[in-house]
C-alpha cells in the first residue's frame, strides 16, 4: 500500500510538471494562435540553465555555480523566456506552417547542442548530480515523492492562477482578438507583433520552468530526453484536454501521461525483454487511438469551448427571412 502511495506522488509529480508545459502552449496556440512545435527546446534550456546554476564546480564543463534551487528555477524562467522573445521577433512574422518549420528547427538546434557542446552541456553524458528538493528523504521514497509533489502541486498552481489571470485581463482578451480578427485588432490600435511576442516569452518561460523542475525531481538531465516525442506528447495532452481552456491543459496532461505510463507498464509485463523496444512503439498508438476517439466524439477536446448553437427561436427567423428572399 505505501509502494501504490509513493508512485501515485510520482506519476502525479510527473503529470504536473507535464501540465506546466502544456499550460505554457495553451497560451501560446490556444489563447494567441501560435504555431508553436518547438517547445522540447525550451523545455531543454530550462532544464539545463537550471542545472548549471545550481550544480556543483566540475573542472570538465563551465557552469557549475552551486546556487540555491530557487535561484536555478528563476534564472531557467528568466533565460527560457528571453530565448523564447527572440524565438519570437526572428520568427513571428510567419504564419502557420512556415511558424512550425521554423520553431521545430529551433528546437532541433538547441538539442543538438546540448548533444555535441560537452564543455557546456556534458554532451551525450548529460549533467548528474544535479541537487532535488528535500533529497535528504532520498532513501525514504514515499516522503520523498509527497513532498516534491506537495512542491510541483504549489508551482503548477501559481502558475495556473496567473493564467487564468491573464486571460481574462485586458491583454488576455488583445490576444484573444488577434486569435479571432488579426485586422479587426489592428485597426483599434493594437500592434500584433508586440503581443504575440510577448505571449511567447510568457509561454517559453512557463516551459522552462516545467524543464527545470523535472531536472531537480530526476537529479539527471541528458539530450534524449528533448526528443520531438516530447513535443509530441504535450500537444496530444492540449487537443485532448481542449485547446484555449487552462483547467483542460491539466486534466488532459494527466489524463495522456496516465495512458502513456500505463501502456508502458503493460507492454513490459506482456512482452518478453527482447521485444520490448519493438512494443514501446504500442504507447504510441494508444496516444493515437485514444487522441482520435476524443475527436471524434469532443472535436473541441475534452474542455474546449463548444461551437454556439443558435436558439430554436432565431432558427426559425432565419429560415424564414431565408424562404421569404
Amino acid at each position: 500500500m505505501i509502494d501504490l502511495i509513493g508512485y501515485g506522488a510520482f506519476f502525479l509529480t510527473m503529470a504536473l510538471i507535464f501540465s506546466l508545459v502544456t499550460l505554457g502552449l495553451n497560451l501560446q496556440w490556444g489563447l494567441t494562435g501560435l504555431f508553436n512545435v518547438g517547445l522540447a527546446g525550451f523545455v531543454a534550456i530550462g532544464a539545463y540553465t537550471s542545472a548549471l546554476l545550481t550544480t556543483p564546480d566540475d573542472a570538465a564543463r563551465l557552469g557549475g555555480f552551486g546556487l540555491p534551487i530557487l535561484a536555478g528555477w528563476l534564472g531557467a524562467m528568466v533565460v527560457g523566456g528571453i530565448a523564447a522573445a527572440l524565438t519570437g521577433i526572428a520568427t513571428l512574422r510567419l504564419r502557420s506552417d512556415y511558424l512550425a518549420i521554423t520553431t521545430f528547427g529551433v528546437a532541433v538546434v538547441v538539442q543538438l547542442v546540448a548533444l555535441n557542446a560537452q564543455k557546456l552541456t556534458g554532451g551525450p553524458f548529460g549533467i548528474g548530480f544535479i541537487p532535488r528538493p528535500f533529497g535528504s528523504l532520498a532513501e525514504t521514497p514515499l516522503l520523498f515523492n509527497l513532498s516534491n509533489l506537495a512542491v510541483v502541486s504549489a508551482v503548477t498552481l501559481v502558475a495556473y492562477l496567473a493564467l487564468e489571470h491573464l486571460s481574462r485581463s485586458p491583454w488576455g482578451r488583445v490576444l484573444k482578438a488577434l486569435r479571432e480578427d488579426e485586422r479587426a485588432a489592428i485597426s483599434l490600435g493594437k500592434s500584433a507583433r508586440f503581443y504575440r511576442v510577448q505571449a511567447f516569452a510568457v509561454g517559453g518561460a512557463i516551459m522552462a520552468l516545467a524543464g527545470a523542475l523535472q531536472a531537480h525531481f530526476t537529479g539527471f538531465i541528458a539530450p534524449e530526453n528533448y526528443l520531438p516525442i516530447l513535443t509530441f506528447q504535450v500537444w496530444v495532452m492540449l487537443i485532448v484536454g481542449g485547446s484555449g481552456s487552462n483547467p483542460g491543459a491539466v486534466i488532459g496532461s494527466i489524463l495522456v501521461w496516465g495512458i502513456w505510463a500505463g501502456s508502458g507498464t503493460l507492454t513490459s509485463a506482456l512482452f518478453p525483454p527482447e521485444q520490448q523496444a519493438r512494443a514501446a512503439s504500442l504507447q504510441i498508438v494508444a496516444i493515437g487511438v485514444m487522441l482520435c476517439v476524443i475527436l471524434l466524439v469532443r472535436p473541441n477536446g475534452l474542455f474546449g469551448e463548444r461551437p454556439r448553437r443558435a436558439r430554436l427561436g432565431k432558427r426559425a427567423k432565419v429560415a424564414a427571412r431565408e424562404s421569404g428572399s
